[in-house]
């Protein structure tokens, strides 16, 4: 044990490079921004085993997963993999030693740290932790942490103000009505129904409504349910931010825990790839690794479910799945190995479709949304905005003339409505013309090529008739 002890206090001298020690003492560190510092009194860094809510076995094992992957490593590579400081590593390190499970390896120079590798026995540990959970990344989150976390980072915390709406619409042209339907829709923790015909503007203006939750959050890499780590953190879903001035990871009183990544709130889209098995924790057999559903991930901040009625799961059951949650704000969920836990359902949730309500939804349901905000035809005058707004987007002139043009000789006498994508899909298609001849202007002429060949004229039935002539 005494040897054991020695070798444990060389690990300690020797947890960094040299360099990284001389800058520890030589350098002031830089200043935490306010924002660094409320992320750091959210979650501060933890500098003991106890701190983290880990058990000495699982980070073991997780230390010996990282080791059979990568082969050898040293005590930084294992402070910056794990994400944990480096007295939690060198008490692991000294338990796996203990265990016989881990051996020093060969330095690489003079002033070098110290390397670890498995022993054979070491490796039939890592073996077998690998056989019960495949995942091999930072050191996860205790469930109770997270749940903590996650109230104390509510979406819904701080009311949204009228001012905060309009700035998140800043140069779109939209009606005042509608902002002062959404705004409200909001701040009242229920969720969000918006629907119209296509091409109104609903996931355009459900996008830029997300933008009015300003502000950093802590996601986890992943959590811990039991002996069961499902993955949280998604750069698909979650816009990591860097800091000018990081903490240095040798200020132990600096700085937020590393197992979390500091994210804008989350912006969750999807749309028809939506199936039953993503509202649940999946499971990759091939790996062996667990990854949260998409309103987890969306925890804190937005979750838009886009043309409702078209995924390949069903709205009865998506609304049977979320019914509960709703109105609890909790979610229940299983593990692969049948371990229930409960998650807060802290997310601003919205409903998106240009089907009728009433097809795709029942009136109890309906009722409970709460907020069912319908989206129409625009005013002539919000068309000729944002006509010009494109022209302007393009670098092209503005002609009043040519968009009287397609309001009165184009919509109305074809019984169009306005809608707000039409000025962008004409515009863009009357230039691809243009280029494609080399000669010609943005005029009436193309225009109308535009109109003709963006909008079906021929009757489905007559349609049907040809193409049955042709067979």
């Amino acid at each position: 044990m005494e040897r054991v002890r020695d070798d444990m206090e060389s690990s300690r001298m020797n947890s960094l490079p040299q360099n990284h020690q001389a800058a520890s003492q030589e350098d002031a560190p830089e200043p935490m921004t306010p924002e660094l510092q409320r992320l750091a009194e959210l979650s501060p860094r933890p500098t003991t085993l106890a701190q983290t809510g880990l058990s000495l076995t699982f980070l073991a094992d997780l230390l010996g997963k990282h080791l059979a992957s990568a082969g050898v490593l040293a005590t930084s590579q294992l402070i910056d993999r794990l994400a944990l400081a480096g007295p939690v590593i060198d008490q692991i390190l000294h338990f796996m030693r203990a265990e016989g499970r881990i051996e020093v390896r060969s330095r690489l120079g003079l002033d070098a740290e110290l390397r670890y590798g498995l022993t054979d026995k070491g490796r039939l540990e890592a073996a077998d932790a690998l056989n019960r959970g495949g995942y091999i990344g930072p050191a996860p989150v205790p469930l109770a942490d997270y749940v903590s976390l996650v109230r104390r980072q509510s979406v819904h915390r701080h009311m949204i103000t009228r001012q905060a709406v309009r700035d998140a619409f800043s140069g779109v042209v939209i009606a005042e009505e509608l902002i002062d339907r959404l705004g409200p829709a909001l701040n009242s923790q229920r969720a969000m129904f918006l629907y119209g015909n296509a091409g109104t503007g609903k996931t355009y203006t459900a996008r830029r409504l997300a933008s009015a939750l300003s502000g950093l959050v802590l996601v986890p890499h992943s959590i811990a349910v039991h002996e069961t780590v499902v993955e949280i953190f998604d750069p698909l879903c979650h816009q990591q931010m860097d800091f000018m001035y990081p903490p240095s990871p040798t200020m132990l009183d600096q700085g937020f825990d590393p197992r979390y990544v500091a994210c804008e709130r989350p912006i969750v889209l999807t749309g028809g790839e939506l199936a039953a098995d993503m509202l649940e924790v999946q499971r990759d057999s091939a790996t062996r690794t667990y990854s949260a559903p998409i309103q987890l991930k969306a925890n804190n901040g937005f979750l838009l479910i886009d043309d409702l009625g078209r995924q390949r799961v069903e709205p009865a059951v998506l609304f049977n799945r979320w019914i509960v949650p709703m109105d609890s704000r909790q979610d229940s969920l299983t593990t692969g190995k049948g371990h229930h836990f409960e998650v807060p359902f802290d997310l601003v949730l919205v409903f998106s479709t240009n089907l009728r309500p009433e097809d795709i939804a029942d009136e109890a349901f309906l009722r409970r949304l709460g907020y069912k905000i319908e989206f129409t035809p625009i005013q002539p005058s919000h068309y000729r905005q944002i006509w010009q707004d494109i022209c302007a987007e393009r670098s092209i002139a503005f002609d009043p003339a040519l968009v009287g043009y397609a309001i009165d000789e184009l919509h109305r006498k074809s019984q169009i409505p306005l809608l707000p994508c039409h000025p962008r899909d004409l515009l863009g298609m009357a230039l691809d013309r243009i280029a494609y001849l080399g000669v010609g202007e943005l005029d009436e002429t193309s225009l109308r090529w535009a109109w003709d060949s963006y909008f079906l004229h021929k009757a489905a039935n007559e349609f049907k008739h040809t193409e049955s002539n042709r067979g």
